[in-house]
């Protein structure tokens, strides 16, 4: 394993406690990039508790990356091309226009801080960010979302990625690496194809939610969420935090090059099959720990 460090000029103003960044984006270099990002990022995890212990309404935080742009947009890259992960069939074949319209009805927008993503979230959906991914990462990463909310806190993601974070989860020590116990609720849906047919994947996933417990999801769900994101509080009040990736780290499966997750380690069982698993920009050369 070779040794992971800040990138050079790296400013602490980007640091969030408990996890590294090796990030090498110009962004964090650059003090104008976030000036406020300490003070917002102590706001964010105080909102985050006033929300989970109020509980008075639902709150959704749609996480926009370049990926989402593609597709909101019908450009046939990376993800967003039919056939790769999100759909198999071609654009004129779905209800696209209820991504493009439902990705506009979340109540709050987070974004990366490249200059470029931001951009892309305001031609795309045409909204600002209200808080940077990075504190979704971050706060993943160190934990703080996990042992803050422990009790209260589920996970809503790919079906073979939750069934492979429920089986670390019976490991006492990854139980103790997370800081709590058990996630109260995996809410899955498909893999690949949830943009098909987004009234099914609807189905599948509130009839889940109605049934939950949790007051906080963390989910990582994909294109899908511009147009199913917004339609959760009506299956279950609860906070929807879209953290993106890291629900591939709860899973194992994080490369350390992925914003704040450098310090990361991977858990993974032994033996267990991984390939049937869609991975993530997965090229790893950071941690792994085997759980037998």
């Amino acid at each position: 394993m070779k040794q992971l460090n800040y990138p050079e000029n790296y400013l602490k103003q980007y640091h969030i406690e408990g996890a590294v960044n090796i990030d090498g984006h110009p962004c964090f270099c650059d003090a104008n990039s976030y000036p406020n990002f300490q003070n917002e990022l102590e706001q964010f995890k105080d909102m985050m508790i006033g929300l989970v212990q109020n509980q008075q309404e639902a709150k959704t935080f749609y996480k926009f990356g370049d990926g989402d742009g593609h597709f909101l947009s019908k450009s046939e890259c990376g993800s967003a091309s039919p056939g790769a992960r999100a759909l198999s069939k071609q654009y004129s074949e779905i209800k696209h226009e209820q991504f493009t319209s439902g990705a506009k009805l979340c109540d709050f927008y987070t974004c990366e801080l490249y200059p470029e993503n931001r951009n892309h979230l305001k031609q795309t959906i045409g909204k600002d960010i209200d808080f940077p991914a990075e504190f979704g990462y971050g706060l993943v990463a160190n934990k703080w979302l996990l042992k803050q909310f422990a009790g209260n806190i589920g996970i809503i993601g790919a079906r073979e990625k939750l069934i492979t974070i429920k089986k670390l989860m019976r490991s006492e020590e990854y139980q103790e690496y997370l800081g709590l116990e058990k996630f109260e609720d995996y809410i899955s849906i498909p893999q690949k194809f949830a943009c098909d047919d987004i009234e099914h994947t609807e189905l599948l996933t509130g009839n889940q939610l109605k049934n939950s417990t949790s007051k906080i999801f963390l989910l990582g769900i994909g294109h899908v969420k511009s147009a199913l994101l917004h339609r959760l509080p009506k299956y279950k009040n609860a906070i929807y935090l879209d953290v993106g990736s890291a629900i591939d780290a709860l899973c194992g499966l994080i490369d350390p090059g992925r914003p704040y997750f450098g310090d990361w380690t991977n858990y993974q069982m032994e033996g267990f099959e991984y390939e049937g698993i869609d991975l993530l920009q997965y090229h790893w050369n950071g941690k792994i720990k085997k759980l037998n």
